[in-house]
């Protein structure tokens, strides 16, 4: 719709004057930022009535969505007060440093922690910032722990085979009739969406509006024994790379949250996250926007299959099938053709797509051959780490 690619019209005739909700408008980059704002710009001249909202927006990021809209006299807002924030103090934050010899490690005082949340019967959520960084770090806990009730989400599932894990996240494992301890490690994919309520984090450093996110999974149920009560989060110093994210901004990200068991207060949160981002990051994407002030025009002899900044911003994904699967998905409605689908990003699959059949039929995946562990890790393969892969 906003970049008028094939079937645009249909999505404008679609959502014309309807009730639009855009939530966890929280995003990453210059880019994002400018996709984000341009939605609602579209959305706003089409007539749609826009509902914003997410945990974690910085105030610049606010202000300008606030403009487009219209200002306070055209906005409702509703936010809470700084008192009953209060009520939502749930973190207590602990970091942790690298080992200067083997700073890519998870440093032993993680294996100490995890040994110790065992003893004591507790839910451990573990999050990483990379599919490749998940899978190995679920091989090295279960072997550290091989009689723990275990799990592994992330996005290198088939979609049936992810929405099964989910299934077994939120009704096993969240469980609170389940006894005994259990771990699960995520990727970014745990951090909205799914209502589940841990013992105990420990995550990669991220970007903070990302973090506020992830500690939300933790002591999220609000009961009269457990409000007022804290859990602890803690969070592993930057390393050697932070992909997918920007240096910069894990490390401003880092440095202001508190440390040694101190409370991550609710009512202090936007600050830290203005400080984090002070300035709106957004960058010029006019080139490739169809829209003209009110208008939607269409440009002569183009054929815009693509965008081009989502191809320039890489953030176009593709799909594979296991090779078991081929003969599923080429006789299969698309019901069933999308459960046996794996997303991948193009990035991470182009080196390989010469290598790779790749189907006529749905969504034209690849058919890689997949490795022996695929039921319990997903699909494995070296790739570039990028955002929306997780």
């Amino acid at each position: 719709m906003v970049f008028g690619t094939p079937g645009y019209e249909a999505v404008i005739l679609d959502v014309r004057g309807a009730d639009i909700i855009l939530d966890e408008v929280h995003t990453y980059s210059a880019q994002t930022q400018s996709m984000v704002l341009e939605i609602v710009d579209a959305l706003w001249r089409l007539g749609c009535r826009l509902h914003i909202g997410t945990a974690t927006m910085p105030t610049v990021l606010y202000q300008e969505l606030l403009r487009r809209l219209g200002g306070p006299a055209a906005v409702a807002e509703v936010a809470l007060l700084a008192a009953e924030l209060d009520e939502f103090d749930r973190h207590a934050v602990y970091k942790i440093a690298r080992d200067p010899d083997n700073p890519k490690a998870w440093p032993a005082a993680t294996e100490e922690i995890l040994a110790e949340a065992m003893a004591a019967q507790e839910k451990v959520l573990v999050i990483c910032n990379t599919v490749q960084g998940a899978q190995e770090r679920y091989k090295d806990l279960r072997a550290q722990f091989p009689n723990v009730q275990m799990l592994l989400l992330h996005s290198r599932f088939r979609r049936g085979d992810r929405a099964e894990r989910e299934r077994r996240l939120e009704e096993d494992f969240n469980n609170s009739a389940v006894s005994g301890p259990c771990l699960v490690v995520s990727t970014q994919v745990v951090e909205v969406s799914l209502d589940i309520s841990f013992d105990r984090m420990l995550t990669e450093a991220a970007p903070l509006d990302a973090l506020v996110q992830r500690f939300g999974r933790v002591n999220r149920r609000r009961t009269p024994e457990t409000i007022g009560k804290l859990k602890p989060v803690h969070v592993l110093a930057p390393g050697p790379s932070c992909l997918p994210y920007d240096r910069e901004v894990i490390e401003a990200s880092f440095a202001q949250l508190p440390d040694g068991g101190n409370v991550l207060r609710e009512r202090d949160a936007q600050a830290k996250i203005d400080a984090v981002y002070p300035a709106l990051q957004i960058s010029s994407i006019s080139t490739h926007v169809i829209w003209e002030g009110e208008r939607c025009t269409l440009r002569e002899l183009c054929n815009n299959q693509r965008a081009v900044l989502v191809e320039t911003l890489e953030i176009e994904s593709t799909a594979c099938i296991l090779a078991t699967d081929r003969t599923a998905y080429l006789e299969g409605r698309w019901e069933a053709r999308t459960q046996l689908e794996i997303p991948v990003s193009w990035r991470s699959i182009y080196a390989r797509k010469k290598t790779y059949e790749r189907l006529d039929v749905g969504l034209m995946p690849f058919v890689v051959p997949g490795n022996k562990e695929y039921d319990e890790l997903g699909l494995q393969f070296e790739e570039h780490d990028i955002f929306l892969e997780n």
